[in-house]
């Protein structure tokens, strides 16, 4: 027997949860100045609820070939890459702004 979601009621396999929860999200891109002028990539309005905010770091982090972690629900990329992440995110179904 198949499991069955929680929020939607119907089989994991044919879930949309996750999709929709993602088209629901705007998210913005910011590039922020720190210390010493070293640029970082700040990635907000996610909600660590809807999906595996660590998974998604991980992919991002793999994908720009830089260091990064989640402060305070942001995700923070070391370095300039708003392109790359914005590609990437709007390749997985979310609405993306840079700003």
């Amino acid at each position: 027997m198949s499991d069955i979601c929680e929020v939607c009621g119907l089989p994991k396999e044919i879930c949309v949860c996750e999709d929709i929860a993602r088209e629901q999200q705007k998210i913005t891109i910011v590039l922020d100045k720190r210390r010493y002028g070293k640029m970082m990539t700040v990635v907000e309005g996610i909600n660590p609820n809807d999906l595996d905010i660590n998974a998604l770091i991980s992919n991002l982090k793999s994908i720009c070939a830089c260091g990064g972690t989640i402060k305070e629900g942001k995700i923070e990329l070391q370095g300039d890459h708003r392109t790359k992440v914005k590609e990437t995110l709007e390749k997985m179904g979310f609405v993306v702004e840079i700003l």
